[in-house]
């Protein structure tokens, strides 16, 4: 590696750390001639698939897109940045892992929905109605149904009809 203050050749590594999520490692090092110290990150580099937009289009996968997307669908939502960042990695995962060299844009957000499933039903809705281009107050119903039907009141997010309705104060839509 070379010295980003006098670049020369020979530095050395002082100390090394793993990162907390362990997808990386931290180097001190030191420069040999000029005696100055740097970081260095270090992270296994996979290639991802291109992605394969709907009207054929191939592009590179972009973390920043998809961590884009995750942050519009919780925007102004109670969910931490550590549990947001883990859910990027469960995508980017899942992309890795499926062997394949392209993934269509659909299958990307269908992993995407799946993460924000679990993550927060609203945020889930908020993204499935923009994704799955809802028209009318039924498809919203619907998906809110089939959430509430996939997950009983008795877990840890509060029916959304109801709870929505009970803020507006009125009875929720049957």
């Amino acid at each position: 590696m070379h010295c980003p203050f006098c670049q020369h050749t020979d530095t050395r590594v002082i100390d090394s750390r793993v990162s907390e999520d362990g997808a990386t490692i931290r180097r001190r090092r030191g420069c040999e001639a000029c005696g100055e110290r740097f970081s260095t990150l270090e992270t296994i580099e996979l290639k991802l698939p291109v992605i394969v937009k709907s009207d054929g289009g191939r592009e590179a996968f972009d973390a920043r897109k998809l961590r884009v997307g995750f942050d519009r669908a919780l925007q102004k939502r109670p969910v931490s940045e550590e549990r947001i960042e883990a859910a990027v990695r469960a995508v980017v995962h899942q992309l890795r892992m499926s062997g394949e060299r392209e993934v269509a844009s659909i299958r990307v957000g269908e992993f995407v929905m799946d993460e924000l499933r679990k993550l927060d039903h609203v945020a889930y809705v908020r993204f499935a109605s923009v994704y799955r281009s809802f028209e009318d107050v039924a498809d919203f119903r619907d998906e809110i149904e089939k959430l509430e039907r996939d997950h009983p009141a008795g877990e840890s997010q509060l029916s959304l009809l109801d709870a929505g309705a009970a803020r507006r104060g009125r009875k929720a839509p049957r």
